[in-house]
């Protein structure tokens, strides 16, 4: 039996020996493509290709590609685990041909690849081929369907829907028929009781699609017609998961040697077996998953964060750590300690996972450390909920709340559901999916962008000349109409242009272009889209056939590079300072202020800070001149001494940028020398993840403002001292005087509080048996009377109802203290308080012995404590 590293190589050395070339996987998080957060097919590293705007090298191109499906229309998370085929991570195996063979040998090496190199049973194959689209004037796929006659009789070749059957990268671009390859792998029994070709897309586990042969041959248009393309493509997608699954004799991916190691240690860890509790197999199966999504995407750049893709892995990590702790008794982090074995299964194919090992099991462990303690909190939280419930008569939770559980603290509704039916309880499912709706709602608004079809001005390749310029004329290529939030605006794309388009972390130039009469167009923006540089302007020429004068923003675009050029000598300095193990992990880089994200794994002192800084401006005072090195291959960049950052995605040619002994691969643009640069100050250093420090940091003209800043406040400080020759000893002497001034305080108030305790006791009443105290007042801080209402809980623990109405500061304040056995026998401090909050115009709760209010309308406090004082 083939083992999945030996399947993955063959597929490899298959296609090499058709004439492919193989090349490596993509990263999986995409920095550069504002239209996709993940790589969510193997296509996506040809998208230019395809699209056109890039140039095609090989015509013929092979791989196996790591991929996510999180998010968008490619959404499998919710299925993950439950089932036996869907994940999140993933490998594709592809082939490619970019204008060189089409259906024919597409087909033709597709089966002679299953059948003769992997021995899959012929009989066991099905083909499904476009059955057509009238309404569109697209035939039957007669095409595809002759070519797979040669190989299989015609009732396995199935007709299939545009659904199933017609691709499409978008609502608009390129798309054509597909043809998808199913196999059977059901018991030769249950092959007897019924046609594998009845089970074929019926979303059965064990008759299910491998390989997905697209045909592109049309583009579509903004009006949804389709026009043919010029040079037809051929993309071919394999789920290895799904392939080692059927070569291995297995019935589920998950019992493939891809995830078996890792079900086995996840069962060690947490003193369970596979296969002996369902639930129990359903979480082993998604933390199995899960934890391949998380590792790849903290080796590619992408940390768990609060926002767009490092979001959606704090999602996939916090989902995993639910399960393992609702399902597996795993209330410690244990996610991290499965690094090791993934790196088994996948680091040989994958050495990112091996460089950066110590990196992701810290980030993973510092992540489930703290979503553990936010479960603790919501767990906490929903108990409250149930007991206020139930004290009320309510049996069902809203649904408000219950989304609110899940959008702040991870609580999944079927977690809820489940807690919630352990105390006879059920939730407003109707309500939950309404509020779930409206923030999808209000994603999707926010996302929505609505684009033209491309108007041809001029044919021509554009050419970035602003490494050298920041002025030239140039001819506009194409141009087409954009909204987005309901605004309008253009994307131009010019033959010739200065304008650096965002990537790499650097923010795109603005300026203008002017034509022939003087009249002058403004762009507010400058981003890469499937690697053409797109200039984003409010209007455009009525005429925009003619020669324009293009001019960037001098000030913006020279602030922009003392700011990348401190970045690349920030770098050094960092590794000099702290170690060589300091790599970039992120960065951004603008006019106003740098940002950049490296490894190291404890707070920088004040002292290693200091001595960045100097070896920054030393290098500044050297005026080291920019070494630019263009259409340098990778390896002779590499062997000169630049990183190659992970999670980046290379070419074969890069550019190198050195300033002295500071060498980096580098696309974006720099200052000439570095003395232009003028001065630098760190700003900040913080944590952003485990393992992971941010710096930010000012350059030129805003370091100058900012040192500016900083004397103004050192001035202010001095005058309000009345100019101290020391300010730091003045400082201090002013703050041990404020000490002391608070513990005197302190015990004044102790002793204010223990006089109006003792006046309470005084004019205690007697109620049906029951010891009431009652205090009222103005000035009175509502900590105070917390303080007396828990000193008079412990004095008299029984048969004690206390009840203050207070204010403060023009603000009423009442509490209820109530002990025990009061609240034994159904009395309930938080629905007091609620009961009588409108007479003080204001709101308040709390837990059944004690609840506070607080209100606007002093004048309502006594009427307030007289309906309180009723309920006795």
């Amino acid at each position: 039996m083939m083992t999945s590293k030996e399947i993955r190589q063959s597929f490899k050395d298959y296609f090499a020996s058709k004439g492919h070339q193989i090349v490596p996987s993509a990263p999986m998080v995409i920095k550069d493509d504002p239209t996709l957060m993940f790589t969510n097919a193997g296509m996506n590293q040809f998208k230019d290709i395809i699209l056109g705007n890039a140039p095609v090298k090989y015509r013929r191109v092979a791989n196996a590609q790591k991929c996510l499906r999180v998010s968008g229309k490619h959404n499998d998370l919710e299925e993950v685990g439950h089932d036996t085929y869907h994940h999140t991570m993933f490998e594709m195996l592809g082939n490619w041909s970019f204008g060189d063979y089409f259906k024919k040998e597409a087909i033709e090496f597709a089966w002679e690849y299953l059948t003769e190199i992997l021995k899959l049973d012929k009989d066991r194959l099905y083909v499904t081929v476009f059955e057509g689209s009238p309404d569109e004037g697209l035939l039957r796929d007669s095409e595809a369907a002759e070519h797979w006659s040669r190989y299989l009789p015609a009732e396995r070749i199935i007709d299939g829907s545009k659904k199933d059957n017609f691709w499409e990268m978008g609502d608009t671009g390129p798309c054509g028929p597909c043809s998808e390859i199913h196999i059977d792998i059901r018991s030769e029994e249950d092959r007897k009781k019924v046609n594998g070709l009845l089970l074929v897309n019926k979303s059965h586990p064990q008759v299910i699609e491998i390989w997905n042969l697209v045909f592109m041959q049309y583009n579509r248009k903004a009006d949804g017609s389709l026009e043919e393309l010029p040079a037809k493509v051929i993309d071919t997608g394999m789920g290895f998961e799904r392939l080692c699954m059927a070569v291995q004799g297995k019935t589920s991916n998950y019992d493939s040697d891809i995830f078996q190691p890792l079900i086995q240690k996840i069962g060690e860890l947490s003193r369970s077996r596979y296969g002996e509790d369902p639930q129990k197999d359903v979480a082993m199966r998604v933390v199995s998953d899960h934890v391949r999504a998380i590792a790849f995407s903290i080796t590619d750049g992408q940390l768990p964060s609060n926002a767009k893709a490092g979001y959606v892995i704090r999602r996939i990590l916090r989902r995993a750590v639910r399960y393992g702790y609702t399902f597996l008794g795993m209330k410690e982090p244990f996610m991290y300690k499965l690094i090791p074995t993934l790196i088994d299964v996948m680091g040989e194919a994958y050495p990112e996972l091996i460089a950066q090992q110590k990196l992701v099991e810290r980030v993973i462990n510092e992540e489930e450390e703290s979503f553990l303690r936010t479960l603790e909190t919501g767990m906490r939280l929903l108990d409250k909920q149930i007991e206020e419930h139930k004290a009320a008569g309510k049996t069902q939770l809203e649904g408000a709340v219950a989304f609110q559980l899940y959008d702040t603290y991870g609580f999944p509704l079927d977690l809820t559901e489940l807690i919630l039916r352990e105390h006879s309880m059920t939730v407003d499912t109707q309500g939950f999916n309404l509020e779930m709706k409206k923030q999808k709602d209000r994603a999707r608004n926010a996302a929505v962008i609505e684009t033209g079809d491309w108007v041809q001005v001029h044919e021509g390749e554009p050419e970035f000349v602003g490494y050298d310029l920041t002025a030239c004329e140039s001819r506009i290529l194409r141009y087409r109409k954009v909204k987005q939030k309901n605004k309008q605006f253009y994307q131009v794309v010019f033959e010739k242009s200065p304008f650096y388009a965002e990537m790499g972390g650097q923010v795109g130039d603005s300026g203008v272009f002017i034509d022939k009469d003087g009249k002058v167009f403004r762009i507010f923006d400058t981003k890469r889209e499937t690697n053409l540089a797109v200039h984003l302007c409010n209007e455009i020429p009525a005429d925009p056939t003619g020669i324009f004068h293009l001019e960037v923003d001098i000030e913006k675009r020279t602030a922009t590079e003392c700011n990348h050029t401190a970045t690349h000598l920030l770098h050094e300095a960092l590794r000099e300072v702290l170690g060589k193990h300091v790599e970039q992990k992120g960065s951004y880089v603008s006019p106003d202020v740098l940002r950049f994200d490296f490894s190291h794994f404890r707070k920088m002192t004040p002292e290693e800070i200091r001595e960045v800084e100097r070896r920054v401006t030393e290098k500044i005072r050297q005026d080291l001149k920019l070494e630019e090195h263009r259409h340098v291959s990778i390896d002779e960049a590499k062997a000169s001494g630049a990183m190659a950052l992970f999670g980046e995605k290379y070419g074969d040619e890069v550019r190198t940028v050195r300033f002295g002994t500071s060498i980096e691969l580098c696309g974006g643009t720099h200052i000439s020398s570095t003395g232009r640069i003028g001065t630098f100050r760190i700003v900040s250093e913080s944590a952003i993840a485990a393992g992971v420090r941010r710096i930010e940091a000012v350059t030129a003209k805003k370091c100058e403002e900012y040192l500016y800043a900083m004397e103004d406040t050192l001035k202010s400080v001095k005058n309000m001292l009345n100019n101290p020759p020391d300010v730091a000893q003045a400082l201090q002497r002013l703050l041990d005087e404020n000490i002391e001034m608070k513990k005197t305080i302190q015990e004044f108030v102790k002793e204010k509080a223990e006089q109006l305790k003792q006046a309470v006791i005084a004019d205690k009443e007697i109620i049906n048996d029951i010891a009431v105290f009652k205090l009222t007042g103005s000035d009175i801080s509502p900590d105070v009377v917390k303080d007396i209402a828990f000193q008079l809980k412990g004095q008299f623990p029984e048969k004690m109802f206390f009840v203050a109405g207070t204010s403060m500061k023009s603000k009423a304040n009442i509490t209820v203290m109530l002990s025990d056995d009061l609240v034994k026998k159904g009395l309930h401090a938080g629905n007091l308080v609620r009961q009588v909050a409108k007479f003080i115009e204001g709101g308040g709760g709390g837990q059944p012995h004690f609840a506070t209010a607080g209100g606007k309308n002093v004048d309502g406090l006594s009427a307030a404590m007289q309906l309180i004082l009723k309920n006795l």
